[in-house]
């Protein structure tokens, strides 16, 4: 069977995380969705997404194939019924289609002439992006479960203070130096070639993937994900940073959501919880207007390829777009639109020629390439964004 990960309604709830990438590798808890359902189903998977997305996340589609809701988190019980869908047949829950069959030769889908077969368990769907840090500990736990069963963690080094060593896993090649790491709360995960510093203190639930590192004397809470190859210092209390970023130095990261390609200079902070204690809004993309998120603990959503200088300070609830780089003084307002250049005495453009320049030095740095399917999605995003520039 062919199976296709699909957008769905809720990409641009997404937004700023879901211009640069499809809703299926989104990153929460240890894996992506993409790679949670690729794990489960022991198969690859493509992508229905955005036109100017499809030349980097292609889709294949064959005679049959079963086209499945990439909002969604799979688990076993889901897989399996997954699995054996058969013709003109739809799983849902409540009134999202979670996954359906189809054929190459359908146009459209009518799910008024399918078979409707309703999921009754719980399951973590991402439909906003505060659902990355709020769903986090329950994907962490999903996660851990799935990635840990029937196998045997690398043993705790000496000189590491533990608590529930059995909620801990260390993958092969993880260097861990004079840290104490508390389980009680929930699961530890050290990827493979990841890297824990002296001093740092530890409380989960902690997802650290492949080569990522906390650096010394570094204070984690749970529920947070340092994704490949992020590097992470001070203070950091259930966000997820999704691949290649840095905090590096001291400072507070809470209730946020960092992108790919970012990194936070020395010293900066953001924060989670109003002075007044009040429900914490966000810039809504679908709105064009700031919107109530439900939350009182919510700090900073910030997309890809976005920077900011020492001493940045963010204000609750703040929205970064892609390829922005804040500096200065004061707290920047808290929507800084995708390509801005500036801080709290203003912004400007900031040109796609800079931009290109400081990722081709980024990715350079982890050996990857800039190439020119990089520069058209990031030129697609500068033009759909320019509404938003009006400094």
């Amino acid at each position: 069977m062919n199976y296709i990960l699909f957008d769905g309604d809720v990409r641009n709830a997404l937004l700023p995380f879901t211009y640069t990438k499809p809703v299926a590798d989104l990153r929460i808890g240890i894996l992506t969705i993409r790679e949670k359902w690729e794990k489960q189903l022991g198969l690859t998977t493509t992508t229905i997404t955005e036109e100017y997305l499809e030349e980097k996340f292609p889709m294949v589609e064959m005679d049959e194939n079963v086209l499945i809701n990439a909002s969604f988190c799979p688990t076993k019980t889901l897989v399996e019924k997954v699995k054996n869908l058969k013709e003109n047949e739809a799983i849902f829950k409540g009134e999202d289609v979670i996954a359906f069959f189809t054929t190459n030769s359908q146009e459209e889908v009518n799910f008024g002439e399918y078979t409707q077969i309703e999921f009754e368990e719980e399951l973590i769907q991402v439909k906003n992006t505060w659902d990355i840090f709020s769903l986090n500990d329950k994907a962490i736990q999903q996660d851990f479960d799935v990635l840990t069963e029937g196998r045997k963690s690398q043993p705790i080094p000496k000189g590491i203070q533990s608590v529930n060593k059995g909620n801990i896993f260390i993958e092969e090649g993880a260097k861990l130096t004079f840290a104490t790491l508390n389980a009680s709360k929930g699961p530890i995960y050290i990827g493979r070639d990841a890297e824990v510093m002296e001093g740092c203190v530890v409380r989960g639930p902690l997802a650290m993937c492949e080569h990522s590192v906390l650096k010394l004397s570094a204070k984690i809470y749970g529920a947070t994900t340092l994704g490949p190859y992020c590097k992470v210092g001070g203070e950091v209390n259930n966000a997820v940073l999704m691949g290649y970023s840095n905090k590096g130095h001291d400072g507070f990261l809470g209730n946020s959501v960092i992108g790919e390609w970012c990194n936070l200079g020395a010293d900066t902070n953001n924060s989670n919880l109003k002075n007044n204690y009040a429900e914490v809004k966000l810039w809504d993309y679908q709105s064009g207007r700031f919107a109530k998120t439900g939350l009182q603990f919510c700090g900073l959503m910030m997309g890809d390829h976005s920077k900011c200088g020492i001493n940045t300070m963010f204000n609750t609830g703040t929205v970064v777009g892609v390829s922005a780089n804040i500096f200065g003084s004061g707290f920047p307002r808290n929507f800084v639109p995708s390509f801005s250049w500036g801080g709290s005495s203003g912004f400007t453009e900031y040109k796609t020629n800079k931009v290109f320049e400081v990722a081709d030095v980024v990715m350079k740095r982890r050996g990857l390439t800039f190439d020119e399917q990089e520069q058209k999605i990031l030129e697609h995003v500068f033009e759909e964004t320019a509404k938003y520039r009006n400094y």
